[in-house]
Protein backbone atom coordinates (compact mmCIF):
# COMPACT_ATOMS: atom_id res chain seq x y z
CA UNK A 1 0.00 0.00 0.00
CA UNK A 2 0.69 3.46 -0.59
CA UNK A 3 0.45 6.65 1.33
CA UNK A 4 1.28 9.89 1.50
CA UNK A 5 1.22 13.55 3.03
CA UNK A 6 1.51 17.20 1.42
CA UNK A 7 3.07 20.17 2.69
CA UNK A 8 3.46 23.46 1.01
CA UNK A 9 5.77 25.90 0.84
CA UNK A 10 6.43 29.83 -0.22
CA UNK A 11 10.01 29.99 -1.09
CA UNK A 12 12.87 32.81 -3.65
CA UNK A 13 15.53 31.21 -5.25
CA UNK A 14 17.29 31.95 -8.28
CA UNK A 15 19.01 29.29 -10.86
CA UNK A 16 22.61 30.53 -11.16
CA UNK A 17 23.32 28.42 -14.16
CA UNK A 18 20.54 30.06 -16.06
CA UNK A 19 21.49 32.12 -19.33
CA UNK A 20 22.31 35.93 -18.77
CA UNK A 21 19.00 37.91 -18.89
CA UNK A 22 16.96 34.86 -18.58
CA UNK A 23 14.24 35.65 -15.60
CA UNK A 24 15.22 32.44 -13.77
CA UNK A 25 18.28 34.20 -13.18
CA UNK A 26 17.09 36.92 -11.45
CA UNK A 27 15.93 36.56 -7.54
CA UNK A 28 11.96 35.12 -7.76
CA UNK A 29 9.37 33.41 -5.62
CA UNK A 30 6.71 29.82 -6.36
CA UNK A 31 4.51 28.40 -4.17
CA UNK A 32 5.77 24.90 -4.02
CA UNK A 33 4.13 21.68 -2.74
CA UNK A 34 6.01 19.13 -1.10
CA UNK A 35 4.57 15.30 -1.67
CA UNK A 36 6.09 12.68 0.76
CA UNK A 37 4.92 9.10 -0.17
CA UNK A 38 5.63 5.63 2.04
CA UNK A 39 4.92 2.35 0.86
CA UNK A 40 4.42 -0.23 3.65
CA UNK A 41 1.66 -2.57 4.97
CA UNK A 42 -0.87 -1.82 7.47
CA UNK A 43 -0.23 -3.16 11.00
CA UNK A 44 -2.49 -5.47 11.74
CA UNK A 45 -2.69 -3.86 15.16
CA UNK A 46 -2.75 0.06 14.27
CA UNK A 47 -4.07 -0.71 10.72
CA UNK A 48 -2.13 2.19 9.69
CA UNK A 49 1.52 2.15 7.41
CA UNK A 50 2.66 4.74 9.59
CA UNK A 51 0.66 7.12 11.67
CA UNK A 52 -0.05 10.75 9.81
CA UNK A 53 0.66 12.65 13.14
CA UNK A 54 4.42 10.99 12.94
CA UNK A 55 4.91 11.91 9.63
CA UNK A 56 3.32 15.83 10.17
CA UNK A 57 6.11 16.03 12.62
CA UNK A 58 9.01 14.85 10.39
CA UNK A 59 7.96 16.80 7.56
CA UNK A 60 7.31 20.15 9.85
CA UNK A 61 11.35 20.68 10.02
CA UNK A 62 11.86 20.40 6.65
CA UNK A 63 9.22 22.76 5.81
CA UNK A 64 10.50 25.26 8.51
CA UNK A 65 13.59 24.79 6.72
CA UNK A 66 11.79 25.83 3.35
CA UNK A 67 9.07 27.94 3.92
CA UNK A 68 9.97 31.69 3.40
CA UNK A 69 13.74 30.94 2.36
CA UNK A 70 15.28 32.00 -0.31
CA UNK A 71 16.38 28.57 -1.01
CA UNK A 72 19.91 29.25 -2.76
CA UNK A 73 20.84 29.65 0.78
CA UNK A 74 19.87 26.50 2.30
CA UNK A 75 22.20 24.60 3.08
CA UNK A 76 22.67 21.79 0.17
CA UNK A 77 20.37 24.00 -1.97
CA UNK A 78 22.77 26.44 -3.82
CA UNK A 79 21.22 25.93 -7.64
CA UNK A 80 17.39 25.29 -6.03
CA UNK A 81 16.11 23.44 -8.96
CA UNK A 82 13.22 21.00 -8.64
CA UNK A 83 14.81 18.35 -9.26
CA UNK A 84 17.72 19.16 -6.09
CA UNK A 85 15.08 20.24 -3.76
CA UNK A 86 13.10 16.83 -3.89
CA UNK A 87 17.05 14.98 -3.31
CA UNK A 88 17.54 17.93 -0.69
CA UNK A 89 14.00 16.18 0.66
CA UNK A 90 14.86 12.76 0.70
CA UNK A 91 18.00 13.06 2.16
CA UNK A 92 16.77 14.94 5.10
CA UNK A 93 13.73 12.16 5.33
CA UNK A 94 15.09 8.88 4.47
CA UNK A 95 16.40 7.73 7.84
CA UNK A 96 13.06 9.15 9.30
CA UNK A 97 10.62 7.44 7.53
CA UNK A 98 10.65 3.87 6.66
CA UNK A 99 9.70 3.00 3.72
CA UNK A 100 10.41 5.94 1.91
CA UNK A 101 9.05 5.68 -1.57
CA UNK A 102 8.94 8.70 -3.55
CA UNK A 103 9.59 12.59 -3.38
CA UNK A 104 7.31 15.02 -5.47
CA UNK A 105 8.13 18.72 -5.45
CA UNK A 106 5.41 20.85 -7.85
CA UNK A 107 5.25 24.47 -8.57
CA UNK A 108 1.59 24.74 -9.18
CA UNK A 109 1.41 27.68 -10.54
CA UNK A 110 3.86 26.90 -13.49
CA UNK A 111 2.27 23.57 -14.06
CA UNK A 112 5.86 21.67 -13.19
CA UNK A 113 7.36 19.27 -10.99
CA UNK A 114 10.12 16.67 -10.26
CA UNK A 115 9.63 12.74 -8.36
CA UNK A 116 12.24 11.53 -7.00
CA UNK A 117 12.64 7.53 -5.68
CA UNK A 118 16.02 7.80 -4.44
CA UNK A 119 19.69 6.71 -5.35
CA UNK A 120 19.61 4.17 -8.18
CA UNK A 121 20.51 0.95 -7.08
CA UNK A 122 23.32 1.37 -9.54
CA UNK A 123 24.78 4.31 -7.53
CA UNK A 124 23.80 2.58 -4.47
CA UNK A 125 26.42 -0.12 -5.04
CA UNK A 126 29.27 2.08 -6.12
CA UNK A 127 29.22 4.12 -3.03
Amino acid sequence: MRIYKEFQFEAAHFLPTAPAGSPNARVHGHSFRARVTIDGVPGADTGYVFHFDELAQTMAEAQDALDHRLLNEVEGLEAPTLERIAIWLWNRLQNRVPGLAEIEIARDSCGEGAVYNGPAPSRLAAE
